[in-house]
């Protein structure tokens, strides 16, 4: 459970910093324009860490899953479809930002 809301916090920090960055363009001063300049060129490379933070989790899911499956407990349907339907919708969402916010 703990490991389900680090991914929400930091989901939801990359989510707030994208919104941030799409509101910051619309300005007309300079210091706006290089600020936006600046978050487009990390946000590619939050993307990627992003990327493998879901990688690290679907490892860790894996290996849960494992675990469970070989000790012949009766929840691991549940707990497989818990781990990836959650590591698929990341992953999506973040596509899906990176498509929207990245010209």
């Amino acid at each position: 459970m703990r490991t389900k809301k680090i991914i929400l916090t930091v989901y939801t920090l990359f989510l707030s910093t994208c919104l941030f960055a799409a509101g910051g363009t619309t300005g007309t001063g300079t210091a706006l324009d290089t600020a936006a300049t600046e978050i487009k060129g990390y946000f590619n490379t939050a993307v990627n860490i992003f990327y493998a933070v879901c990688a690290i989790m679907g490892l860790i899911g894996a290996f849960k899953v494992y675990s469970k499956w070989s000790s012949g407990d009766p929840d691991t349907t549940k707990t497989a479809a818990g781990w990836f339907g959650g590591l698929i919708f990341a992953a999506l969402a973040v596509t899906v930002l990176k498509s929207i916010f990245v010209d």
